[in-house]
């Protein structure tokens, strides 16, 4: 059986009370008495129920969560899955707030970190913009005592927590390997749609794909990087551009977000063309141009899985305690239209 504060007590011989203020670091024990309490702690083995102990104080966790101000249809979702958090705050005790900053704007996502640095919060989850003075801004939360996780895109260099999100080097490998499976050995160029190369998700998933396309579909040619910027508007205009000047075009990988200016593009201008197309995100958009054939596979995060494991995480380390890996490892999907959840 696992000992108790009143086993402290006893081996202590002191009070309850005293036993509280040692193990809470408060004052008002003289030297000797608490190194007593510390060393029938010892004794006893006793390992504190850290959360036990917080959720009978009533502690509430405070969090902030800072996303970019993007309208497509995966930020939308992981916003719907904060909310989701948010409407389980009594029974979570957390305290959720979102800031939202501009996309690609490291300056701006500088400025919210450091004003939060004020503010203490027990834990701060963020959409990372990959750039030196955002690495420097989460160092310091962190050196402040601050815990820090990324969330969708990470900040490796960083001495952020911990990183919710998928192996983004896979997920672009992935996405090589079927796209030239579905190709079937024939030869042409390939198109690559991304947000930003600013953020390190897509730098990522670019890595993959470029690497498994060099290694194993040498027939195939990737051409220079479309950025978006996430934007659907920018995203039809781009597509649409390449899809009307280059007819040797044969498959299409869409590696950020942006997707429904893809379709849109792909509709208009890929008709009675034999496209095949790898996205990410499974949105009411992608999961319609699955099953019409616009597309033809989609890899998947979970953005829920995501949020909840920031959640965990973060307050995991305002108490100290040990993050539970395999619980935290976020999964990659392939839906194809067959296997459409």
């Amino acid at each position: 059986m696992r000992p108790t504060v009143h086993d402290i007590a006893a081996e202590a011989g002191v009070s309850l009370a005293t036993v509280d203020r040692v193990l809470n670091g408060r004052p008002g024990v003289r030297g000797v008495t608490r190194a007593r309490v510390e060393k029938a702690i010892e004794t006893l083995g006793y390992v504190r129920d850290v959360a036990a102990a917080n959720l009978a104080k009533g502690r509430v966790y405070p969090l902030v969560f800072i996303l970019p101000a993007s309208d497509n249809s995966f930020m939308h979702g992981l916003r719907a899955e904060i909310g989701q958090a948010i409407a389980r705050s009594a029974a979570e005790r957390t305290a959720i707030r979102t800031v939202e900053v501009p996309a690609f704007d490291p300056a701006a996502l500088v400025s919210v970190l450091e004003g939060l640095r004020g503010e203490a919060p027990a834990g701060i989850a963020l959409v990372a913009t990959d750039a030196p003075d955002v690495r420097a801004s989460v160092d310091a939360l962190v050196k402040d005592g601050v815990p820090v996780v990324t969330l969708v895109s990470d900040l490796t260099a960083s001495l952020r927590h911990h990183y919710a999100g998928v192996d983004n080097i896979a997920a672009g490998r992935t996405a090589a390997s079927l796209l030239g499976r579905f190709l079937g050995g024939i030869r042409g160029r390939v198109a690559v749609l991304a947000g930003s190369m600013l953020v390190r998700d897509h730098r990522e998933r670019l890595e993959g794909f470029a690497a498994v396309m060099a290694e194993d579909f040498s027939g195939l040619s990737v051409l220079p990087v479309l950025e978006a910027r996430d934007d659907p508007e920018t995203a039809h205009r781009l597509i649409a551009d390449v899809l009307s000047t280059d007819e040797q075009i044969v498959g299409i990988y869409s590696l950020g977000a942006g997707n429904r200016g893809l379709i849109r593009a792909l509709k208009e201008q890929g008709a009675g063309r034999d496209l095949t197309v790898v996205a990410h995100e499974l949105t009411a958009h992608t999961r319609a141009a699955l099953l019409d054939g616009t597309i033809d596979a989609i890899l998947n995060q979970d953005a829920g899985h995501e949020v909840r494991s920031a959640i965990r995480v973060l307050k995991a380390k305002a108490d100290g305690l040990p993050v539970i890996a395999a619980q935290e490892r976020i999964r990659l999907d392939i839906f194809l239209k067959d296997n459409l959840p």
